[in-house]
């Protein structure tokens, strides 16, 4: 067992049962001041007052938190973090002028990095992939869904979830796949959209699903990618193997894919840039948890999501980082945590939920992650002695953490 004793506050409590928060329950933070923590086989199973401590026995480990905050790890929900090389042109090409949708419109943004996968191994695919991950647990992130979507045909989409299944074997972090061959329409196929989206129902989901290389399924429901109507027909198609949508929507347009999402049970609607009160009663009294992704806002100078609106009708919301090399080359949740505050003008306790339970429901593990909840896994973020919580988001690039715990 291990004792983590002397906490200053022990932040994220939640009742067990409880998988995602919702309108007020979204203000809701139950803390522990001067607390302890004990862990036993990689989850939490105690907790209170350091009065109530139990003494170590033989062969316990005691880590002392000297005052400083304990935390449930970071979720991230939405990357794109199995990519080949970089973009950084594509930013030059931002800085002077061109928008995302122009980029992609005479060939570059996810296409570059389809063609840069193509000729990548496998191996160093997996090399690069593991180093981001390991960058991202490193500043506290402790579950991570990772799509496809670089490939865009049915080899490369098979080499891009294989690896995510390497990574997924050897990495500490909980890590979940999502099939995306659905991100952009395939070179060869450059002006056949109808007949890519049947190589997408007709030979990639069932490859894909028959190997069961993915957890999710998702589909680029936006202006200038796919529609709703060819949205729906891959989704479910990929119901047939179980796969569950998680649905990019409205980060160009408002597009239709939130009423996609919405209508077929879709674990998340992503992005969600482009809103209207047709989107937010759409989502009203469904499963689907309408995720925001700040950091794609910031790099392309897109609105930030209307959260505060979202969570005043009662709907509860995620934040994620979209880390990806074209829009979102990021996957620090302590900024996106700060930029929810900044940004979007969600409070501490908000983007803190968002950050944490949401985004772990967002990404189907929220009854094991996301909160300080016996029996959930232990992985914990334990911070350097700070004056509040609200001190993590304000300074952003103020080094807070002490050490991440990701029990195997």
């Amino acid at each position: 067992m291990t004792i983590i004793t002397n906490i200053g506050e022990l932040c994220g409590i939640v009742p067990r049962g409880v998988l995602r928060k919702e309108g007020a329950g979204m203000d809701e933070l139950v803390t522990l001041k001067d607390a302890f923590l004990t862990v036993a086989d990689g989850r939490i199973e105690d907790f209170g007052h350091m009065k109530d401590c139990p003494s170590p026995a033989d062969g316990d480990e005691v880590m002392d938190a000297c005052g400083g905050m304990v935390l449930p790890a970071f979720c991230d929900s939405h990357t794109h973090i199995c990519y080949a090389g970089s973009r950084e042109q594509e930013f030059i090409d931002k800085i002077n002028g061109l928008s995302y949708e122009e980029i992609a419109a005479r060939g570059g943004g996810i296409l570059n990095s389809a063609d840069l996968l193509h000729s990548t191994s496998e191996d160093d695919l997996y090399l690069q992939t593991m180093a981001r991950v390991n960058e991202m647990t490193a500043k506290g992130t402790g579950a991570i869904e990772i799509k496809s979507g670089y490939g865009l045909s049915v080899e490369d989409e098979l080499k891009m979830l294989r690896v995510i299944r390497r990574v997924k074997e050897d990495s500490p972090a909980t890590i979940k796949s999502t099939f995306l061959g659905a991100h952009a329409v395939g070179r060869a196929y450059s002006g056949r959209q109808e007949e890519y989206v049947d190589l997408v129902c007709k030979e990639m989901v069932p490859a894909v699903g028959e190997a069961k290389l993915a957890d999710f399924i998702d589909v680029f429901c936006d202006e200038g990618f796919f529609t709703p109507s060819q949205t729906e027909r891959i989704i479910i198609a990929g119901q047939e193997y179980g796969l569950r949508a998680k649905i990019h929507a409205n980060e160009l347009a408002v597009s239709g894919g939130v009423q996609v999402a919405a209508a077929n049970g879709a674990l998340s609607a992503d992005h969600l840039e482009r809103t209207t009160p047709a989107e937010i009663e759409a989502l009203r009294g469904t499963v689907t948890m309408p995720t925001m992704l700040p950091g794609s806002s910031f790099f392309l100078g897109l609105p930030y999501g209307r959260a505060k609106d979202f969570i005043d009708s009662g709907l509860g919301i995620a934040l994620a980082s979209d880390y990806n090399p074209g829009s979102s080359p990021s996957g620090d949740m302590r900024f996106v945590m700060a930029m929810g505050c900044i940004k979007m003008r969600l409070t501490p306790e908000r983007a803190f939920n968002a950050c944490t339970l949401n985004s772990a429901y967002a990404m189907g593990v929220s009854d094991i992650l996301g909160s300080i909840t016996k029996g959930k896994k232990a992985n914990l973020i334990i911070t350097d002695p700070l004056p509040s919580l609200a001190y993590i988001p304000y300074c952003y690039q103020s080094p807070f953490i002490r050490k991440v715990l990701l029990p195997e």
